[in-house]
């Protein structure tokens, strides 16, 4: 097994960037809810391929079962994902509105 060295990286590629950036409320807004928008698109689209991968099984057309029950338990794990995402987010906002003023 050979290995090589690593030398090629350019470090001011990995590190972050610290410089600010002006961006309104408005903005930030809208990046979030672009954000979340194609999240919950990702999720949609990942359980209507399952569901029509288990359309065709059940039809009885050529279907590879292994690629199918992917599909299913992808579909199923980023549900899941999404739904502890969305009960942490509701735990956070019920958290602020307890504090006091």
């Amino acid at each position: 097994m050979t290995i090589h060295n690593i030398n090629s990286i350019n470090p001011g590629v990995i590190s972050p960037s610290f410089e600010k950036k002006n961006i309104s409320p408005s903005e930030s807004t809208g990046n979030f809810s672009q954000l979340l928008k194609n999240s919950i698109e990702e999720v949609n689209e990942m359980q209507v391929q399952s569901d029509q991968m288990t359309e065709k099984l059940v039809r009885g057309e050529n279907v590879d079962l292994h690629q199918m029950m992917i599909a299913s338990q992808k579909a199923s794990i980023t549900l899941q994902t999404t739904m502890e995402v969305r009960n942490k987010v509701v735990e956070a906002y019920q958290e602020i509105m307890r504090m006091p003023m």
